[in-house]
């Protein structure tokens, strides 16, 4: 398993995570409508918005999932976090970073997953990932990546109006 790298930018990232405030805060609607949407789009039974602290990610919202955080180190969020946008792994089985990984090899089982980078507005730092998890290896199409970028704006957004 190939450990979530760590951007060159990490000092200046988590400070835009810790001026957003939101790490550690309560359920809130305008987030877990937003997983719950996507769940019932793309028919998957994990679906999350991930902030990535120093070592850990932090769902702010997560569909599936019972833990509210999880470790860096193994996430494929913290992959995700150094795309430019989206990042893709239709079958974890078959990618090397990932296929020993203990979220793939044991519970919950994941073979397929797709995120979003989230970004700091006000300094373009990503923060974090809106994310989908499927228990199967899958693909995308046009339509379905569309709309995956578009429900990580809207969580974007919120994310960004404090």
């Amino acid at each position: 398993m190939k450990p979530a790298p760590i951007p060159p930018n990490e000092h200046e990232r988590l400070m835009s995570v810790h001026r957003l405030g939101i790490l550690d805060t309560e359920p809130e609607e305008r987030f877990d409508c937003l997983t719950r949407e996507a769940a019932k789009k793309f028919n998957v039974p994990i679906t999350a918005i991930s902030i990535l602290d120093d070592n850990r990610e932090w769902y702010k919202s997560c569909q599936g999932l019972t833990e509210p955080e999880g470790d860096r180190h193994t996430s494929f969020c913290g992959h995700a976090l150094l795309a430019d946008q989206l990042f893709i792994v239709e079958d974890t089985l078959k990618d090397g970073r990932f296929a020993d990984n203990p979220m793939v090899l044991g519970a919950p089982h994941i073979r397929f997953y797709a995120g979003v980078v989230l970004r700091d507005r006000s300094t373009n730092l990503p923060i974090g990932v809106f994310c989908i998890k499927d228990t199967k290896p899958r693909k995308l199409s046009m339509d379905e990546t569309s709309a995956l970028i578009d429900l990580a704006e809207r969580a974007e957004g919120e994310l960004n109006k404090g």
